[in-house]
């Protein structure tokens, strides 16, 4: 179910909202001193491909002053608008009844998209993951 949930979420605007994440990523990146929000991007790029069955965690060991400081400067500059996008969308798709599983997707990627540094996407048969490396 999970697969063919992601190929309907990916023909009915799963790779466009991926295709933008990765834009703004390589933008991030192109311009050195962004590059932890263009890594996030890329990250956030892949889960907006094929979201059902993985979920967003905290990192463990927490994060630190810089990715808190980067989180309320991504939450200012883009975040809050990124997170208008996700919930208009998934208004607008929960309007039909296959619509509604594509519209929650949509809205697990709010705080993702809100606060993106110090987040990594796991297996949601595993949202209790001990260590990064293990899901790279």
């Amino acid at each position: 179910m999970k697969t063919l949930l992601n190929l309907i979420w990916l023909l009915f605007g799963g790779l466009w909202l991926a295709l933008g994440y990765f834009v703004a990523g390589i933008i991030c990146c192109l311009l050195v001193i962004t590059i932890p929000w263009g890594l996030a991007s890329f990250r956030i790029a892949n889960y907006a491909l094929w979201p059902f069955g993985r979920t967003v965690v905290d990192r463990p060991g927490g994060t630190g002053v810089f990715s808190l400081l980067g989180n309320v400067i991504w939450l200012l500059v883009a975040g809050i608008w990124i997170a208008i996008g996700h919930v208009v969308t998934a208004f607008a798709m929960a309007i039909t009844v296959i619509g509604i599983p594509l519209a929650i997707a949509n809205l697990k990627l709010i705080p993702v998209s809100l606060m993106p540094l110090g987040k990594q996407i796991v297996p949601s048969d595993r949202p209790f993951v001990t260590t990064y490396k293990a899901y790279r």
